[in-house]
């Protein structure tokens, strides 16, 4: 029991409450993955056994680290806890249930480009307009169906989703996913978004084996409760139906992937579902200094949807923290890279002390140039993942169809490849072959003379040998994963083709497919694994989530840049947030309703919060956005923040920055002096608390109608009267009187967005 000694109250009141339902509330830096696992290790102290207990968690680099923690606590036990991804557990229940749905137990799990590629097949096969029918779009619009549990009959039943589908001028959207869906079982096939809609499917069809595995788990955990979607609850409250022993950790303040489906009314309104919860709230932070954690509240505190919580923390008051107004996002840029030069060298830190959070990515360019220019090294993460990559996928193509015969997206990938004169005109002809004839195209190009003759079959013959000589490795010979692919990479061509391309582009290639025979090897080589089998070394493949890309060693000691979606999670000692201008973060996408903005400052609370010693927030007054230059003005976030916390940062090589000082309660302060001696000017009759949710029909007015006398509205400051326009040259200027005590505005016509009121 040494373990509870290293915990707060709270801590220990969560490991040590064992029955019945309980949610943890973990605000940012609480140490709720140490809750998790210790919580986790005493369950098992107290006798039950580890194949009852379900973990689910969000990425494979979390179930990870918490195996290792608990293995550390309790031994080698650790590893009979069901512990993964949700898509990784489910994807596993699938393999041994899956067959009850019509699947085979190697079905293939398609990425985003097999179901872009299957789509766009489709989109072509109805004579639908691919500039209508974008394939995002349609991708999109699935992916949100499934993750609701709608069914593409109910899809297709649906007023409601008729209706929405005729207003966005794509009535066939029900059609499409009808079909995409029939494709993937024919395919024998998952998206990823299957892995939990057909486990539902599962669970709501055969109730022996919901039953079974309810018995199974006596425990169910699951972290980062607030991401969970309509699916991912479901399952979860049906898995601990009957033994009511369900754990949730999360922090609604900290629910920022709504636009992947995640409901943060799963975590607001979880004691709705159990009268007899137990909520234990971790409020002490163990990452951050006094001032970070003090404007993350003062900023999480304009929400209203969101649970009462009090986050603290006995660290070191440290820095206030700092605010840069560029002027613009080139000088934006080369100020964060002197700054981070210049601290790293007087501080004596690591490149990777520092990360560089955006909220888009294309916000990079600016940053890597002067960085660049600095001999700063850096990494992007959420860049072209290393399984992503053209001759990553084409060797994976093919182990894909060597254990999956119907999966027809790598058959179109790998066909003719390397080039062995099929076109495309060919495999047009197979697939209506095998429409026609009720069978798979394996069927027929592994009996292509029956079905089509013997004139100009030999390259197709030649294919379907070479599969099934593959094929033959894989199920009679028994080789494991690493035999296979090694010899599949060798007898396709694939490795030969790059060896040749004596490129620089094409050398990269051939090193980029030894390592990926390198990765098989240490799977198969890793004692963890006891299946070293071809096809779940792909499964694991597939489910790799962005957090999981494995690091090279040689690249860790570098600035980071990312988005702060993908910070979640992460911490370091400097973060510089950048890019705080309105329309930017938040993003012009997300002002349309007030659930959408809440959004947005939940993501500005993550990216303050990733910072342990250092935070500094940056705007520029213009940007280039679509090929011409944006006046930019600050994001009303800024003005947010408790000015007590503030101050204006001082750039290496200048003497002051001319920075943005919003004060509490009275509008901008801007100063050329040091802090000390700014003067406050404040903007007649502003009120900063205000905050203008834009009218669901909202349309810009052309600036040209726009005249004196009329009433208008503006996304941000609300409605007010335009009192008159001024025009010089081309340029046009409208002075408006705000109502709501925002006050009297001057605003550029080219770039403020104005409708006039009916």
């Amino acid at each position: 029991m040494d373990y509870l000694a290293g915990l707060n109250e709270p801590q220990r009141q969560a490991v040590l409450h064992t029955e019945g339902p309980l949610m943890i509330i973990a605000g940012a830096g609480s140490g709720k993955t140490r809750v998790l696992t210790y919580r986790t290790a005493h369950l098992i102290q107290q006798g039950i056994d580890p194949f009852q207990i379900l973990l689910l968690t969000f990425t494979n680099k979390a179930a990870g680290e918490m195996r290792h923690r608990i293995e550390s606590v309790i031994g080698k036990e650790a590893k009979n806890i069901w512990m993964g991804t949700f898509h990784s557990v489910f994807a596993k229940i699938l393999r041994f249930e899956g067959e009850k749905l019509g699947y085979t137990s190697n079905f293939s799990i398609y990425d985003t480009d097999d179901s872009k590629s299957l789509l766009r097949t489709i989109i072509k096969e109805l004579n639908l307009d691919d500039k209508v029918y974008k394939v995002n779009l349609v991708l999109n619009r699935i992916s949100g169906a499934k993750n609701r549990l709608i069914s593409p009959e109910q899809y297709l039943n649906s007023a409601i989703l008729g209706e929405e589908d005729r207003m966005a001028r794509i009535p066939k959207m029900g059609e499409i996913y009808r079909t995409y869906c029939i494709r993937c079982f024919q395919a024998n096939a998952m998206d990823f978004d299957d892995l939990l809609y057909q486990t539902n499917i599962l669970f709501r069809d055969h109730l022996d084996v919901l039953n079974k595995y309810q018995h199974k788990f006596k425990h169910v955990m699951v972290d980062e409760f607030q991401d969970t979607n309509v699916s991912q609850y479901l399952l979860t409250k049906k898995l601990a139906a009957v033994h009511r022993n369900i754990c949730v950790v999360g922090d609604d303040a900290q629910s920022i992937y709504a636009f992947r489906g995640a409901d943060i009314q799963n975590i607001l309104n979880f004691e709705r579902d159990y009268a007899d919860l137990t909520t234990i709230k971790l409020e002490e932070n163990y990452r951050s200094t006094k001032n970070i954690v003090a404007v993350a509240n003062s900023i999480i505190s304009r929400n209203k949807n969101q649970l009462e919580k009090n986050v603290f923390t006995s660290n070191e008051i440290g820095d206030q923290i700092e605010i840069i107004r560029a002027g613009s996002d080139n000088e934006e840029g080369r100020m964060i890279a002197s700054t981070i030069f210049e601290t790293k060298q007087k501080e004596g830190l690591h490149w990777s002390d520092f990360a560089i959070l955006y909220r888009t990515n294309a916000q990079s360019r600016s940053f890597e140039e002067s960085l660049r220019r600095l001999n700063i090294k850096y990494r992007i993460i959420g860049g072209l993942s290393f399984y992503q990559r053209k001759e990553i996928k084409d060797v994976l193509g093919y182990l894909r169809f060597v254990v999956n015969q119907q999966d027809e997206e790598a058959f179109k990938r790998i066909i003719n490849l390397p080039k062995r004169g099929i076109g495309d005109t060919t495999i047009a002809k197979i697939a209506v072959t095998a429409a026609e004839n009720n069978c798979s195209i394996w069927d027929v190009i592994s009996n292509i003379q029956t079905y089509q003759g013997a004139r100009g079959t030999a390259a197709i013959e030649n294919f379907a040998d070479l599969i099934k000589s593959f094929k033959i490795m894989t199920e009679v010979e028994h080789k494991d994963a690493y035999e296979i692919a090694n010899h599949v990479a060798k007898a396709s061509g694939l490795l030969r083709e790059l060896y040749e391309d004596k490129t620089v582009e094409g050398l990269a290639r051939y090193q980029n497919l030894q390592e990926l025979l390198n990765a098989i090897k240490q799977f198969v080589d890793d004692p963890e694994n006891e299946d070293k089998s071809l096809a779940t070394f792909l499964q694991s493949v597939s489910l790799l989530t962005n957090a999981d890309t494995q690091e090279d060693p040689n690249d860790r000691d570098k600035v980071t840049l990312m988005t702060v979606h993908s910070a979640k999670g992460l911490e370091f000692k400097h973060v510089f947030l950048v890019g705080l201008e309105e329309d930017l973060f938040p993003s012009q996408m997300m002002l349309q309703s007030q659930a959408d903005l809440e959004e947005e400052r939940r993501l500005f609370y993550v990216a303050v919060t990733r910072a342990e010693k250092k935070l500094m927030i940056s705007y520029a007054e213009s940007r280039y956005q679509f090929g011409r230059l944006k006046s930019c003005e600050p994001s009303r976030f800024l003005d947010e923040i408790d000015s007590a916390y503030l101050k204006m940062a001082k750039t290496p090589g200048k003497k002051e920055v001319q920075a943005f000082r919003p004060v509490q309660k009275t509008g901008f302060v801007s100063s050329s002096t040091s802090p000390s001696a700014a003067q406050l000017i404040q903007k007649p009759k502003q009120n900063t608390n205000y905050q203008h949710v834009a009218s669901s029909n909202f349309i810009p007015t052309d600036p040209l109608k726009l005249e004196a006398g009329q009433q208008v509205e503006h996304q941000k400051f609300g409605f007010g009267l335009i009192k008159k326009i001024e025009i010089n040259g081309a340029e046009r200027k409208a002075v408006i009187d705000f109502e709501k005590g925002v006050g009297e505005k001057t605003l550029l016509l080219s770039f403020a967005k104005l409708m006039v009121k009916a």
